[in-house]
């Protein structure tokens, strides 16, 4: 019979798959983390500088809309009408708590595969540049919106898009394993060797 020809791996697969080098995650979680927050805090330094109590601008046909807005809450203001003790208790100390693990598992755990470990260093580097407007105004600085026409995005900043993408890589990984599991489950079963027959 035929031998049957494993199934093509591509990087994506090999990415999920095989363990990544503590050295190497080490390494990258400092890029990612110093390029984003880097690239965050500056645009809002732009912000609070050129757009803060400046009207809305319209670019790309009303797609983008870049205005100056303060969010003392969380995502889509979650949590904003809370004391500022509790906004403080929820928002810094127990971010910062979930940062901390964050960050220890992905560079001190044993077996963490690369894509994981991107997906969840975008959400960390994010999460700090935001944790860092949070310590410094109580509050979170937002320039940005995208949609067309009257379905748009709330307004959001570079460390929310590192945060997004982060997530849409976690769902990705999630429907691949599903994915995975439905082709093993319905893959026809192999039938066991005939048994030999003692009286021939």
């Amino acid at each position: 019979m035929p031998e049957t020809m494993p199934p093509e791996t591509t990087q994506a697969d090999s990415m999920r798959s095989e363990s990544m080098p503590q050295s190497a995650r080490v390494r990258w979680m400092i890029v990612i983390t110093i390029v984003t927050v880097l690239i965050d805090q500056l645009t809002k330094v732009y912000a609070v500088s050129v757009l803060k109590g400046q009207p809305p601008q319209s670019y790309l046909w009303d797609i983008l809309r870049i205005s100056y807005a303060e969010n003392k809450g969380a995502f889509l203001g979650l949590f904003g009408n809370l004391s500022e003790t509790m906004r403080w208790a929820i928002l810094v100390t127990g971010n910062s708590a979930l940062m901390v693990g964050l960050l220890l598992y992905l560079t001190l755990g044993k077996k963490v595969n690369a894509w994981t470990f991107f997906t969840f260093a975008l959400v960390f580097a994010g999460g700090v540049g935001n944790l860092i407007d949070r310590v410094r105004i109580n509050a979170v600085i937002d320039f940005l919106n995208l949609g067309i026409g009257p379905l748009r995005t709330g307004i959001f900043n570079v460390a929310d898009m590192a945060i997004t993408a982060g997530f849409f890589m976690l769902v990705w990984q999630v429907y691949r394993g599903d994915e995975e599991g439905q082709s093993d489950s319905t893959s026809e079963p192999v039938a066991p060797p005939a048994a030999s027959n003692p009286t021939a």
